[in-house]
């Protein structure tokens, strides 16, 4: 039985919705991204190195190590439980936002291992993106590393997942351009600056020399060709919709079809 169903694709496919139905359809426990204390991720965590606690008061240190989960050599801190100047400070170690490569690797793969060690007979999990969409905004975007990186490192998160014979849907798009522009009225002028400055100055858009609207574009038709380019390398089972938007009807149907549901 497939107990994890990941849904993929670029920002405004349809993601979300399509999780919900699958869900909805399985009886299984649905998480988006965003939405809160993720079994599989670390969505607004910090991680403290012990050796970086002596940037933090006495009293600062107790709070830490007595309020997070003791991880490799520090603490994995939930950022929403605080607030001003010790917030701020936290942030600076913010999981996916400032931690080197090296450090953030081994804390992401640990906990896809404790989530699939934590699931219990008879569970099912739909998740929204996390296992291409995260990896390659971190390896691809932030680090600017090439495909062979980002395809080995979700290698190894497949290979932990593998007991749970996971399944990914995978929203493709052929005009990327015209549905990001669709979204863009539905959503407020903060959001598009946030992902036009994510995509464009980070590692892969400083070195590609992106810019703007157009650069953001770029960066989201390059990171669709290297996902699908990698999910058909995976040992993993999978399909791709074309264009779903076209007819959601036909599309939901062949899900569950390829699902058995």
């Amino acid at each position: 039985m497939k107990k994890l169903i990941i849904v993929e694709g670029l920002p405004c496919s349809g993601k979300s919705t399509t999780s919900k139905y699958i869900a909805n359809r399985l009886n299984a426990k649905y998480f988006d991204e965003g939405s809160g204390l993720h079994p599989a991720d670390y969505e607004f965590h910090a991680f403290i190195k012990n050796s970086d606690l002596n940037n933090f008061s006495n009293d600062e240190q107790k709070l830490i190590k007595a309020d997070s989960i003791q991880k490799f050599d520090g603490y994995i801190v939930e950022l929403k439980k605080y607030t001003g100047d010790f917030f701020d400070r936290l942030l600076k170690y913010k999981i996916y936002d400032f931690l080197p490569w090296e450090t953030e690797k081994p804390i992401m793969l640990d906990k896809w291992s404790e989530f699939v060690n934590s699931i219990a007979p008879g569970d099912r999990y739909v998740f929204n993106c996390v296992l291409l969409q995260n990896p390659m905004c971190e390896t691809m975007m932030r680090f600017g590393f090439d495909t062979a990186v980002s395809a080995e490192y979700i290698g190894e998160i497949c290979n932990i997942i593998k007991p749970l014979e996971p399944f990914v849907v995978y929203l493709k798009y052929d005009n990327i351009r015209s549905e990001i522009e669709k979204a863009v009225s539905e959503r407020d002028i903060n959001w598009l600056n946030g992902v036009i400055e994510y995509h464009c100055n980070g590692m892969y858009g400083r070195a590609n020399h992106l810019n703007g609207f157009d650069g953001y574009i770029t960066a989201l038709e390059e990171r669709q060709r290297r996902e699908l380019e990698i999910l058909q390398s995976l040992n993993i089972q999978y399909v791709i919709l074309d264009n779903p938007y076209k007819d959601w009807e036909e599309s939901y149907s062949e899900i569950i079809s390829k699902l058995n549901i």
